[in-house]
């Protein structure tokens, strides 16, 4: 059983991206990584060679800057480079740059992987989540949030990156069949400074809408206002030894009120039943869990 990491990446320095962590945390069980690195306006590609390893391999792109709909931009990114892996490689791991796995999953996602190998009814591993928001002592545990995706997909040309990069479908829209790995995918994209996050949102949200929308719907500000969320759990796991040196540097204040929680009575009552029961209801699953 061979493994092929891959990955997108563009800007990584100027909007602070933790595309090094993302990497070097799967790194250990991926037989070769695939990055594809994006025209960028910093030395994102030399940050990118800057990993110690053999196992990695960069593709240069130019991401269309006119697929400014749905993110579209970031799944053809993705496909760019999943279609670059060659068929020796038996499964794909992919991971978004502000993604991290910790390195007490890595034997049980390895052995996931070979297990279900020369099971064909399997197209895919399914992955849970935390996503950090405002600090590294925060996750989000409301329903904004999706609770699983596929990150490992067959080396199968036919499943494509789905709208925005969320996850994976086959061409014709068919859903992919999952077995869940029980491990976990820790999301930082909501963790940054708040100027680095202001950039970022400013610049991300080009990829879904255009100019009009943007000046109507994102006020100019010089950073970002942390305090429009819902519901927030405190985390009291370890991050990913990867992700130890920017916890520790994170200095910025970020103080969670559960009072102010943007949420109504609806809210409040799903939000209770998926906690009593495990059932989130109403939710739209891209992927068919067997």
């Amino acid at each position: 059983m061979q493994l092929a990491g891959f990955t997108i990446i563009r800007n990584a320095i100027k909007y602070d991206y933790p595309v090094i962590e993302a990497i070097t945390s799967i790194l250990p069980i991926c037989d070769v990584f695939y990055v594809g690195v994006g025209n960028s306006d910093d030395e994102t590609r030399r940050l990118v060679e800057s990993i110690a390893s053999d196992k990695i391999k960069i593709i240069d792109t130019v991401w269309d800057d006119t697929l400014r709909e749905g993110g579209l931009v970031l799944s053809n990114e993705t496909n760019k480079v999943f279609d670059a892996i060659p068929a020796q490689y038996d499964w794909c791991f992919y991971i978004q740059s502000d993604e991290c796995v910790h390195e007490e999953d890595l034997q049980k996602i390895k052995s996931a992987a070979l297990k279900y190998c020369d099971d064909k009814e399997v197209d895919g591993l399914l992955f849970n989540y935390k996503h950090f928001y405002g600090q590294y002592n925060y996750i989000g545990a409301g329903r904004r949030w999706y609770a699983k995706e596929i990150r490992i997909i067959r080396n199968n040309k036919n499943i494509r990156s789905y709208k925005d990069a969320q996850g994976f479908r086959f061409k014709d829209n068919t859903k992919l069949s999952v077995k869940n790995t029980g491990c976990s995918i820790y999301h930082y994209g909501w963790v940054k400074p708040p100027k680095a996050q202001q950039a970022k949102q400013e610049s991300f949200h080009k990829m879904w809408h255009d100019d009009d929308w943007m000046k109507k719907n994102i006020a100019a500000a010089d950073v970002f206002d942390y305090t429009n969320i819902d519901l927030l759990e405190e985390f009291k796991g370890t991050h990913p030894q990867a992700m130890k040196t920017r916890v520790a540097s994170a200095k910025w204040n970020f103080i969670y009120d559960p009072a102010k929680a943007k949420i109504n009575l609806k809210y409040k009552f799903l939000f209770w039943l998926e906690k009593a029961t495990g059932w989130r209801a109403g939710e739209n699953k891209n992927y068919r869990e067997i």
